[in-house]
């Protein structure tokens, strides 16, 4: 299974962007996807996910600017991002847990990241 992310690149503070992932190769069911952020001397933190349902969760700071959906097919997630801030700036990185066979268990998988800078 290989995650491709893409779209990052730099803009001015209050600008967007719309980071793409498909995920490829041979498996049963894709559950929730997402993506995660890690600014140079951070920890990765999840930035928002969503499940097969479409029920989402964000952090704090990406709520009323984000928005993480999923492609007509199960295998794509895009993250919407507007009004961006230079604390926004990371390396963006998508997950997501997939199952390979029926009634096994789903695994994590990730992304290589595409880089994300807000500044003037």
């Amino acid at each position: 299974v290989h995650l491709q992310a893409s779209g990052g690149g730099s803009v001015q503070p209050g600008g967007s962007l719309r980071l793409s992932c498909i995920a490829s190769g041979s498996f049963f069911r894709i559950g929730v996807m997402g993506w995660y952020r890690q600014g140079s001397e951070d920890q990765r933190e999840l930035v928002a996910i969503i499940d097969s349902d479409g029920t989402t969760r964000y952090v704090e700071s990406a709520k009323g600017r984000f928005t993480i959906s999923r492609g007509n097919g199960e295998n794509t997630v895009y993250l919407q991002m507007t009004t961006l801030r230079p604390e926004d700036t990371a390396v963006y990185y998508c997950n997501a847990r997939i199952s390979h066979y029926k009634g096994s268990p789903d695994y994590p998988y990730w992304g290589q990241g595409t880089l994300v800078t807000v500044s003037s």
